[in-house]
């Protein structure tokens, strides 16, 4: 395949999977820009809340991970119908998990948030919010499916139209609840799931109407079920690895202070946002990686690796640049104070110089999640831990306050751990050991 047709390719199925991308954590930030807006002590206690929240949802990231390269691979091999099956199957296993996590996350919810070791004030601000978006989990769960299956049969645009349309109903039903019924935090976190369970019934539109095309059965069927959970199993383990590092970054920015805890969720959902739209190419990747080995074709799967990683990397530095310019303004546009603005520009100016490195490391995991490389990804996701976790310990023992310890504490995650995952992505890639050819 010529590269500029491998261009066309990747710009097919990246820009609008850019948009959706962009579009999920744009929950996150209206949620953020909303309550923040209450004052800091309920943006605190998003704060707390999101990361119990992201650690739950991102467990369960696989259902997409393993789902999109499962259908690829069926879908590069000829085998439609059986694509459009394998991700029916992940559409079950997501709803069956997403219930059981909803009625156990509603229940453990006051102690979640306990482990964190909060003020009384903030604590009491992430029970509301949290208990009310465990009801949005299965929801959440069945998008993270239908989206995979979708950008396995190399279909990136649907995603996009029903993620910006529940973007929308999401901005609307949070200021309408928030100050329209003065229910506060509380009104952000309904009008969330609201718009959660209004995005499910526009992909069981679209999925019924695939099934139907391809002559799918929609109903369960074991064997599976059984593959999804299998096949998932090891990116659950990698995603654990990520959450751990999440939440011990939040356990140290609450140790440092309520104002720091505030900055580091302006300067993490930054994070997020960015990391979602790099994340673009590393979709465009995982789905073309995963066609490419259903249809026995290494060498294209080895031309796309190259070329998504030198994207990656340059839409880095345009990201980073983005960030570095509105970085003294980020934190006005969250809280309304000029106070927490300056607080947390330091910690956004560390982010945007990383930025690079983030484009590459998302890029390579979603090449290696392509090729279906599952087991490699939990173990380096253990190993990346070990110079992390020292770096995180430094600053939680000397405990700097203010924009300096915020800083320091950017430095740990977008500095010291990025560069350990990029260190053990870059080495599996540059084997040929996660080739693997075959439906």
């Amino acid at each position: 395949m010529a590269v500029p047709t491998l261009n066309r390719d990747i710009l097919r199925l990246a820009l609008p999977a850019l948009g959706s991308l962009i579009a999920e954590p744009m929950f996150l930030i209206v949620d953020s820009a909303l309550v923040g807006h209450l004052g800091v002590v309920p943006l605190a206690g998003l704060g707390i809340a999101s990361a119990v929240l992201q650690t739950i949802v991102g467990l369960m990231v696989f259902l997409a991970y393993s789902t999109t390269p499962a259908v690829a691979r069926r879908f590069g091999a000829g085998e439609h119908t059986g694509a459009v099956r394998a991700g029916i199957d992940g559409l079950w296993l997501a709803l069956a998990l997403g219930v059981v996590l909803a009625v156990v996350g509603s229940l453990a919810t006051p102690w979640l948030v306990s482990l964190f070791g909060a003020d009384a004030a903030v604590s009491e601000q992430a029970v509301i919010y949290l208990q009310l978006s465990m009801w949005g989990l299965p929801a959440m769960l069945i998008v993270f499916a239908a989206t995979g299956l979708l950008r396995g049969m190399q279909d990136t645009v649907t995603p996009l139209w029903i993620a910006g349309l529940g973007f929308a109903l999401n901005a609307l039903l949070n200021w309408l609840f928030i100050y329209g019924f003065g229910w506060g935090i509380a009104g952000s976190a309904a009008g969330t799931v609201v718009a959660q369970w209004s995005m499910v019934g526009a992909y069981a539109f679209v999925v019924g109407r695939l099934a139907r095309r391809h002559e799918a059965s929609l109903r369960p069927q074991r064997d599976g079920l059984r593959g999804s959970a299998r096949a998932g199993g090891w990116l659950f383990l990698r995603t654990v690895s990520l959450r751990i590092a999440f939440l011990a970054t939040v356990w140290v920015a609450t140790a440092l202070g309520t104002d720091e805890l505030a900055g580091w969720q302006v300067a993490f959902t930054i994070f997020s946002t960015a990391a979602f739209a790099l994340d673009a190419l590393a979709i465009a990747a995982q789905a073309l990686v995963g066609r490419g080995l259903g249809a026995g074709d290494e060498p294209f799967v080895r031309r796309v690796l190259g070329r998504t990683v030198a994207w990656g990397a340059w839409f880095g530095v345009l990201v980073g640049g983005v960030i570095a310019a509105l970085s003294g303004v980020i934190g006005l546009v969250f809280t309304g104070s000029a106070d927490v603005a300056a607080l947390v520009q330091p910690a956004l100016l560390v982010l945007a110089v990383a930025q690079p490195v983030c484009g590459v490391v998302f890029v390579l995991d979603g090449v290696l999640m392509g090729a279906g490389d599952a087991r490699f990804l939990a173990i380096a996701g253990g190993i990346n831990l070990i110079p992390y976790f020292p770096a995180l310990a430094a600053v939680w023992m000397v405990h700097p306050t203010g924009a300096t310890g915020l800083a320091w504490l950017a430095v740990c995650f977008f500095g010291v751990y990025m560069l350990a995952r990029l260190g053990t992505l870059g080495w599996r890639v540059r084997s040929a050991a996660w080739l693997t050819a075959g439906a």
